[in-house]
């Protein structure tokens, strides 16, 4: 079967082996049959695919029947990767994924660019993924061959998958450009957030976000729509390439976005609630501040003053205060030469100077229709796991602005429901820091967005999270090829 599956690639009719002379229980006179003596052409003939038959003869008779169809090539399609691809390496050792690379090496040499997407595709639907486990994302033959020489396998990571959504203070112009005129299913996601959303802000999301300046993007009506926008399509994107999240959870509005994604609310209900949040808290006056500093908790509550409160419990030694500068500058002074830094927000969030916005902002949220999460959402109020009727209920999400953020306790929950892996989908890695280790980011301020992507693929996959390849490949035009064989690790019995 190998042999003819050969001879149809390369469009040849095999000469037929063992026959010394034909058989004469058979007429060929009659007819067009023939035995092939030597090998010839095999020609392509217009809508007809070449076709071929397989017997197997054992002792016992005939064992098989094997009918052989070959497939049109098909022209490339332009490709929606153009640019880093990842190469997938795996084997039962670290020194059988470091003898792979050593092969895939040479494998490259003398290829061009566009066979680069044919191997990258062919390492990952057409090998098994073992448990020890590398990634190399490489834009050039050149570069992978580079890279390969350096690779650090890692064990496949027990556990459920976690993703986060990035909070405000992450914007920045342009964030998701690269993504939208490379991926269409972002694209799309995009303009219906964008479609949504235009309406209650009254102006185009997509160009503020695109091409506005980062004065304005930076202003808090524009920040958060503008965040929910870009972290749910990466939502829409990932899930296309089949990463499938346990639980979801977000810092402050980065919670809107985990209770949209978990369907608390329809999109057209779910812009209204942004959008207002937004608005609301960039009308209030300004002159607070927001601090954060290398305390626990229990050391910033007791210094706690009028008009300053905790905003958010980031880490263990992590908070952030908030409040009136006089207030908050009262409380971080008495921390000494502990690292403190004051935060660039135009507002002071999750204090009492957002109380004078809640009841306006109750009579909007009370005015949506709430339906319960499809997938668990933890709770910034609570630092738990978040009942579905609590995030069906106004209130809550009015005392989510107010309250403390206890993202470092929501981390905490996510552990103990055996989270292993967290995907931080945002415009930068800000929650990938808090979480350390174990946190993957989907993209960074300094890298290019595609380059990005393929590079958290890559540590998700090499931390046993399920990627759906056939989907990130689809549509760029790559196809199997030829690989090297796995680098068996041979040991002497004796």
């Amino acid at each position: 079967v190998i042999k003819m599956v050969q001879a149809m690639r390369h469009g040849v009719l095999p000469k037929t082996l063992h026959v010394d002379e034909p058989s004469p229980k058979v007429d060929w006179s009659a007819g067009a049959v023939e035995l092939l003596t030597e090998a010839r052409d095999w020609p392509q003939l217009p809508g007809r695919p070449r076709r071929a038959a397989v017997s197997s003869f054992g002792i016992s008779g005939t064992n098989a029947h094997v009918i052989l169809e070959a497939v049109e090539e098909e022209a490339p399609v332009p490709t929606a990767m153009d640019g880093p691809v990842p190469l997938l390496l795996s084997g039962r050792t670290s020194e059988a994924v470091r003898a792979q690379a050593e092969r895939l090496v040479g494998h490259l040499e003398g290829r061009g660019e566009p066979g680069l997407a044919d191997v990258a595709f062919s390492l990952a639907v057409g090998r098994a993924h073992l448990e020890r486990r590398a990634v190399v994302v490489a834009g050039s033959v050149g570069e992978a061959r580079e890279r390969l020489g350096s690779v650090e396998p890692q064990s496949v990571v027990a556990g459920r998958l976690g993703v986060l959504f990035t909070g405000q203070g992450a914007q920045r112009v342009g964030m998701g450009c690269e993504l939208y005129a490379a991926f269409p299913v972002f694209a799309e996601a995009f303009d219906e957030v964008c479609a949504a959303v235009d309406r209650p802000l009254g102006r185009s999301l997509k160009d503020l976000v695109f091409e506005g300046g980062a004065a304005l993007l930076d202003e808090t009506r524009y920040a958060q729509p503008a965040l929910f926008a870009v972290e749910v399509a990466l939502f829409r994107l990932v899930e296309s390439w089949g990463v499938r999240p346990d639980v979801l959870a977000g810092h402050s509005v980065g919670e809107v976005v985990a209770g949209f994604v978990a369907g608390v609310w329809s999109l057209e209900d779910a812009a209204v609630l942004v959008v207002a949040r937004g608005r609301l808290m960039q009308a209030l006056p300004s002159g607070g501040v927001m601090v954060a500093v290398e305390a626990s908790e229990g050391e910033v509550v007791p210094l706690l003053v009028e008009g300053a409160g905790i905003a958010a419990v980031n880490g263990a030694m992590s908070v952030v205060v908030s409040g009136t500068e006089a207030a908050v500058e009262e409380v971080v002074g008495r921390f000494g030469d502990r690292r403190v830094r004051r935060l660039r927000v135009s507002h002071a969030f999750h204090s009492s100077l957002m109380d004078p916005m809640l009841e306006e902002f109750r009579g909007v949220v009370s005015g949506l229709a709430f339906n319960a999460p499809t997938i668990a959402v933890v709770s910034n109020v609570t630092g738990g796991v978040a009942e579905p009727e609590r995030l069906c209920d106004p209130g809550y999400w009015v005392e989510q602005v107010r309250g403390a953020v206890r993202f470092h306790d929501g981390v905490q929950a996510l552990r103990d429901r055996r989270v292993g892996t967290f995907l931080e989908l945002g415009p930068d890695g800000v929650l990938s820091g808090m979480v350390a280790e174990d946190c993957v980011p989907s993209l960074r301020r300094d890298v290019p967005e595609g380059r990005a992507l393929m590079v958290m693929l890559g540590q998700l996959h090499t931390r046993g999270v399920a990627v759906d390849w056939e989907q990130v490949f689809a549509g760029t035009g790559a196809h199997r090829t030829d690989l090297p064989t796995y680098a068996f690790q041979h040991q002497r019995y004796w």
